[in-house]
């Protein structure tokens, strides 16, 4: 066991990181991360996320569940992470997610799928501090996953998706000049925790697959990135660079 200790403006909270054996409902091949804080009393909450491809018992390389861990950390909410070979779905997972898809988490009693839904809730249950970006603010980089799938997959140099993807970069790089740090100002918020994981995932895949990197005119955007990918909560979440590559490998050779 290692014990971590977190200095905040307004709080102190000695975490403590354990291996345990399983739930008895679960199967052994399972693994559970329990983090537990002096701070706070609140049973901590179940989260199923991809198991590694590359690594035993270690966190895969799913960024929606990292932005359900990261709004759980940036919440100083305890968890139980339990972690799914998606490639040999269990009974008792599939009993919970149907659709055999992650994350899935238990609050309150209930399993909730997708991540919009899971963080929604999340935020409406703690709602201190919060993590709430304005509606107005909420779409900002919004088209970038989307985008950078599109340039990855791509066979074609002149079929005009690296340049797609360039543009909303820009657009980005543009908006965090003027109204950052993040995306809501000052202060980090769940627009910051969706988009994150995903120019994680877009700045290891198109190094590994494109031999491509954010270019240097895109100083604020580049800037973003490493202040986000710096969060000790990014940090504890992030996978390992092997699995986001494996990951992204069939839609690379699909």
């Amino acid at each position: 066991m290692s014990a971590i200790r977190i200095h905040s403006p307004t709080t102190a909270l000695t975490l403590s990181i354990k291996h345990l054996t399983c739930n008895p409902s679960f199967p052994t091949n399972c693994r559970r991360f329990k983090r537990s804080t002096v701070a706070m009393s609140s049973a901590p909450l179940e989260v199923c996320a991809k198991s590694s491809l590359t690594v035993p018992n270690k966190l895969g390389d799913c960024p929606f569940t990292q932005r359900v861990l990261l709004t759980l950390e940036e919440k100083h909410l305890p968890y139980d992470l339990k972690l799914v070979d998606l490639g040999n779905k269990p009974d008792w997972f599939l009993s919970i997610s149907p659709e055999g898809k992650v994350p899935v988490a238990k609050v309150d009693d209930k399993w909730i799928a997708d991540s919009d839904v899971i963080t929604q809730t999340v935020e409406e249950k703690f709602p201190d501090p919060s993590l709430v970006t304005p509606p107005e603010k909420a779409s900002v980089g919004s088209k970038i996953f989307s985008t950078f799938i599109g340039f990855l997959k791509s066979k074609d140099a002149n079929d005009g998706t690296e340049q797609a993807l360039l543009n909303e970069l820009s657009a980005f790089n543009d908006y965090i000049k003027e109204n950052g740090p993040f995306i809501n100002g000052k202060d980090i918020s769940a627009a910051d925790l969706s988009l994150g994981p995903k120019l994680y995932h877009m700045e290891i895949a198109l190094g590994h697959y494109k031999k491509w990197s954010v270019p240097d005119s895109l100083p604020h955007l580049k800037t973003y990135m490493k202040t986000v990918f710096s969060l000790d909560s990014f940090i504890k979440t992030m996978p390992l660079t092997e699995d986001v590559i494996e990951g992204w490998r069939p839609k690379v050779m699909g």
